[in-house]
């Protein structure tokens, strides 16, 4: 198993992300809003207040995806990402995608009546 975690800077593209990994079959994902570095570092520091033009480019909210998932859905997850947001590895300022393995993993599953 793997968590996976995508920080998605373009967060209008939010809903289809999440319609995507429906269609590939990951059926769950916790979202949160999320803040970069940079942000918080040229906005809400004043000794750093010059630094503002150097990260005027990037969003100032995120949105954060964290889902566990099995192994051979990485493959699919990154291309379904790619699809939807064009080859985030070669243009920057789209997301931050990665995986880590998941040694032990518990949940209690909802039962639909």
């Amino acid at each position: 198993m793997k968590l996976l975690v995508f920080v998605l800077n373009e967060e209008e593209k939010l809903e289809e992300i999440l319609e995507g990994f429906l269609e590939i079959g990951i059926k769950g994902a916790t979202v949160i809003e999320s803040v970069g570095m940079g942000k918080i570092i040229s906005q809400d520091i004043p000794i750093f207040a010059g630094l503002r033009d150097l990260f005027a480019s990037s969003s100032p909210h995120n949105r954060t995806i964290f889902s566990i998932i099995e192994d051979e859905m990485v493959e699919k997850t990154i291309h379904i990402i790619n699809k939807i947001m064009g080859d985030i590895k070669e243009e920057p300022g789209k997301g931050i995608l990665f995986f880590l393995n998941v040694d032990m993993f518990i949940s209690a599953e909802k039962k639909l009546i």
